[in-house]
């Protein structure tokens, strides 16, 4: 069979926010004009309404996390029953679970892949299990280090494709509580991302606080949702800050946001290959990020952004400080992360590796 005649079947957790979710809609994207049939099947989310768009099917079930063995029973019918009625060649997870259910139900005749979106120490049977029989593709060669040397999955079976964004059109609808702030001479500094304990958000706000004591014309963007928006709003307030952070919520033109704002700040605790430093290398933004993991891959310490060690406010706050003060040395970082974009991170660079990808395992079967 060619590619024009698959019907993939994408299984992952849901379709809310973040990388993972990024990465489908961009294969969706990439493939629609390539294969037969795309199916997206997930608990639901909010980019259900860009798969729409995109004339993308997507089937709900229960929250393949959900270890309830009726819930386990009911997700193996559906899937069955899906990859049945929709004539499904290849599936591709976006999750461990999801490569677990892909490796109970499918036959022999199903083409399986995996993509890989993280590290992680835990669950290594159930992980060694999951990916059996099944091609991984890592988004990082942090990821696959992971996948090997951790649960000791054979190398050969892992092909590494970095994530990567598409071009930012350019076009810069403005923010007037960002454009309000720049009138008024402040530096602007955003950090982007889920709001959860990955993401670090409370040492950011730690650091905002050194700062604002050393430097009163400082904004700071929180930009994102999640579970621990509340708690991390009570932390602002009972630091005083509610002034000097703003929570701008969920937005869905980040690259037009971050064209806006002087820099950018990745508090991460641990990363796959994030795409908030990619997003901002795609605008042209410099970064300061924690050097984990993936992260480590695309921020050149020194050359396009800095990095600094996970949970060290303190260190964090100086390298803010840093760029704040040295706008010829952001500069450099500005130039130097547009070329690292265009070089290593650009979506036709994507869109190449997945089709050769594709077409390769099609072909061998």
């Amino acid at each position: 069979m060619k590619l024009k005649e698959q019907n993939i079947l994408f299984l992952t957790r849901s379709m809310a926010l973040g990388g993972t979710e990024n990465v489908i809609l961009q294969l969706c994207e990439i493939l629609k004009p390539e294969v037969n049939k795309i199916v997206v099947c997930s608990s639901g989310g909010v980019n259900e309404e860009k798969l729409k768009n995109k004339g993308i099917k997507h089937i709900k079930i229960e929250d393949i996390e959900n270890k309830n063995p009726l819930t386990i029973i009911k997700n193996i019918k559906s899937i069955k029953r899906i990859i049945k009625e929709e004539s499904i060649t290849i599936i591709h997870s976006h999750h461990r679970m999801a490569a677990m259910y892909a490796n109970l139900i499918s036959n022999k005749n199903i083409i399986k892949l995996a993509n890989t979106h993280n590290t992680f120490t835990n669950k290594k049977l159930l992980t060694k299990l999951a990916y059996k029989n099944t091609k991984i593709i890592a988004v990082g060669e942090q990821v696959k280090k992971n996948l090997t040397d951790f649960y000791g999955i054979n190398k050969e079976k892992i092909t590494v494709i970095n994530n990567a964004i598409k071009p930012f059109d350019g076009r810069i609808t403005v923010d007037k509580e960002v454009e309000k702030y720049k009138k008024a001479g402040y530096t602007i500094i955003a950090n982007v991302g889920r709001l959860s304990e990955q993401k670090g958000m409370e040492y950011f706000i730690e650091a905002a606080e050194i700062i604002n004591r050393k430097n009163k014309m400082a904004k700071f963007l929180i930009i994102g949702s999640g579970q621990d928006e509340e708690k991390l709003k009570t932390m602002v307030k009972e630091k005083k800050l509610e002034n000097e952070i703003i929570f701008m919520g969920y937005r869905s033109d980040i690259q037009n946001l971050m064209s806006q704002v002087d820099f950018v700040v990745l508090s991460s605790l641990w990363e796959g290959l994030p795409l908030t430093p990619i997003e901002a290398f795609s605008v042209g933004k410099t970064i300061i990020a924690t050097s984990v993991d993936g992260t480590i891959e695309i921020v050149k310490n020194g050359e396009n952004g800095f990095l600094v060690e996970p949970r060290n406010s303190e260190k964090l706050a100086e390298k803010v400080i840093e760029l704040i003060e040295n706008k010829e040395k952001r500069k450099q970082f500005e130039n130097n992360a547009k070329k690292t974009y265009e070089t290593e991170f650009s979506f036709e660079k994507l869109k190449k590796q997945y089709l050769d990808y594709y077409n390769e395992i099609i072909k061998k079967g």
